[in-house]
């Protein structure tokens, strides 16, 4: 791993590339200050440790003197999903990124296993990078394509988390029908999906459209606007209805165990259920 001064004017710390050592370092920083770099990169400036596809496109983020906390909203807001399974036996993970998830998880979640795919070598690269816990017998962190991995899954899980996204948006083996139906059948039939939806808005809908399609309309969705996108959480039982009342009964006490603004997360997911909030999404402006 190669560490350089960081180039961008204005900023400073260091950036961490994937190259040798003798490699044309100065062709390297050109390619990346003018975005045509191809693989993922690091940047350490102060407290802050940041993963990049571009300058322009943050992929994960970690304070060093607090490598478990989720930096940013939508993944906090991913975590909503323990307002619907309290106590879920194993996560499946698609997309690790630079892990902020699987960490939360195995250190807030000490009874749950976790199953994370990556279909990207180089972001698998830098995971001592990003403080992740070594393979154990509660975290399994595998190199593959997401949708193919499902296509051989016989395990049912308690929860399935997406963030399948590179440097061009949408993976493409996650924007078909059959992997939305193949992530239905991998759920356990308490279980509930919880999918980071970003990009332009033609493809949000598509994937929307598909997500409510496969999940007979049993689905809320929750817009991040402080990211720009949105979550879909979609529930294996067509019949399955958040008991609204406990849950926010219970939204304190797992504000103090977790660490997140449950109470307000149960606040918007409540309203988006009730508003119907789909088809609003549906029909929002670029820029909502």
């Amino acid at each position: 791993m190669l560490e350089l001064q960081n180039p961008f004017a204005d900023e400073s710390g260091v950036i961490r590339l994937l190259e040798p050592e003798d490699c044309n370092r100065e062709q390297v920083v050109q390619r990346i200050l003018a975005e045509t770099y191809d693989k993922p990169f690091v940047i350490e400036e102060g407290d802050s440790r940041s993963l990049y596809f571009s300058r322009a496109l943050t992929q994960s983020g970690m304070r060093l003197s607090d490598p478990t906390a989720l930096e940013f909203a939508y993944t906090q807001k991913m975590m909503s999903f323990l307002l619907f399974v309290h106590s879920p036996g194993h996560i499946l993970m698609l997309g690790l990124g630079g892990g902020s998830l699987a960490k939360y998880c195995h250190q807030y979640l000490p009874s749950t296993r976790i199953t994370a795919v990556e279909i990207d070598p180089h972001i698998l690269a830098f995971r001592d990078q990003f403080m992740l816990p070594p393979d154990d017998a509660r975290l399994t962190i595998l190199l593959g394509d997401a949708a193919e991995y499902l296509r051989h899954c016989v395990e049912k899980h308690d929860v399935v988390m997406i963030d399948a996204f590179d440097r061009d948006g949408f993976a493409a083996s996650v924007c078909t029908r059959e992997f939305y139906l193949d992530v239905r059948d991998a759920l356990a039939m308490h279980g509930a999906m919880v999918a980071n939806m970003v990009g332009p808005k033609a493809e949000r809908a598509v994937h929307l459209d598909m997500i409510a399609n496969v999940f007979d309309g049993n689905i809320i969705v929750l817009p991040i606007a402080t990211d720009g996108n949105y979550l879909v959480f979609a529930f294996r039982d067509a019949n399955f209805e958040p008991r609204w009342r406990w849950i926010e009964d219970q939204a304190k006490a797992m504000q103090r165990r977790y660490g997140l603004d449950f109470p307000k997360f149960a606040t918007k997911l409540k309203r988006s259920r009730k508003d119907g909030y789909l088809q609003a999404t549906l029909h929002q402006p670029e820029d909502w």
